[in-house]
């Protein structure tokens, strides 16, 4: 095991490396731990996506954000973050996982696995968790979803040209995908529980697809349920007892994401049966485990729209003014 840790980051989103910055500013010996590429989540985007909100507010470490738009798009967003990343000479592992966490406040073990299996472990005073919440999507639970031709995320519509292609879910991530398909030549189905399209839908986005809708470009299915789903074609169950056998080549689950509660389980932390929302002190953010701090969308539980970047990028200096009390 190395010398032993001021503080140990898990997870390179945003608010991790706002985290990061605000130790290295404080001289806090410090080291991210990543299971996948830096702003993982981002990475992860659709390819041609453009951020909901302005430069300004995916800012960190107060270094500008250099773009065209007042909406930044996913290119320039990995490129800016890249760039603090370099400026702050933050220390990062990536493609290691936290399997573990033991010990005690001021003396944790961290065990940690790489892509190639290569184990770790690392000794630290303090933890702090900004896991984010895109890596787990709410699955379906229904036959047929592991095939291939599913997806619960959404990159680019190149590859399903003049394909049928269905999108399930009615938010802003399914209504993006929607549209971004039919503009590049797929035959696009949307199903949606619901009567009407979700309020979280942006405000420019949602009369486009109505209109698209409403013109017949894309077909919708509302109030209704996808049950099964075979190599060429869904079964499709609507509110009033029809069940609709729907061509299809794709399908893509819009159906949402959610934080990995399980690792919270496992280091200890409590969670409310209820609202899944790990229990922590509002002010210091520091969890019900004394030296384990939460950090951004982790915090809401189940409502991941509650935090996002804009505000999520704020809780480093929260968490590090108070570990630095304490160390």
């Amino acid at each position: 095991m190395q010398e032993l840790l001021d503080v140990l980051i898990v997870g390179a989103g945003p608010t991790g490396l706002a985290c990061a910055i605000e130790a290295v500013a404080n001289r806090i010996k410090v080291l991210v731990v990543e299971k996948g590429v830096l702003v993982n989540s981002v990475y992860n985007y659709p390819a041609t996506m453009t951020f909901f909100t302005s430069r300004e507010r995916l800012e960190i470490g107060d270094l500008p954000l250099p773009s065209l738009n007042t909406k930044p798009q996913r290119a320039e967003a990995l490129e800016y973050y890249r760039r603090v990343a370099d400026f702050y000479r933050l220390p990062m592992h990536f493609y290691e996982r936290v399997m573990a966490v033991k010990g005690e406040n001021g003396n944790f073990r961290v065990e940690t696995e790489t892509t190639e299996g290569r184990r770790g472990e690392y000794g630290t005073k303090k933890i702090i968790i900004a896991t984010g919440y895109y890596d787990l999507p709410n699955l379906l639970g229904i036959p047929g979803e592991e095939l291939p031709k599913v997806s619960h995320y959404y990159t680019d519509p190149h590859p399903y040209y003049r394909r049928k292609v269905a999108v399930i879910g009615g938010a802003n991530s399914a209504a993006v995908a929607g549209l971004d398909l039919f503009r590049h030549g797929a035959e696009v189905t949307l199903i949606y529980r619901e009567a009407e399209l979700s309020r979280h839908i942006k405000y420019w986005i949602r009369p486009d697809l109505e209109n698209r809708i409403k013109e017949g470009s894309i077909q919708a299915i509302p109030e209704a349920e996808v049950k099964e789903i075979a190599p060429g074609w869904i079964c499709v169950v609507t509110k009033n007892g029809k069940t609709l056998r729907v061509e299809n080549d794709f399908v893509f689950a819009l159906t949402g994401y959610h934080p990995d509660f399980n690792f919270l389980r496992r280091a200890g932390v409590e969670i409310d049966p209820q609202t899944q929302r790990p229990r922590c002190d509002p002010e210091t953010l520091e969890s019900n485990i004394p030296g384990i701090y939460l950090a951004g969308v982790i915090i809401a539980g189940m409502d991941t729209n509650e935090i996002f970047i804009e505000n999520g990028r704020f809780h480093g200096k929260q968490i590090i003014a108070d570990i630095q009390k304490k160390l």
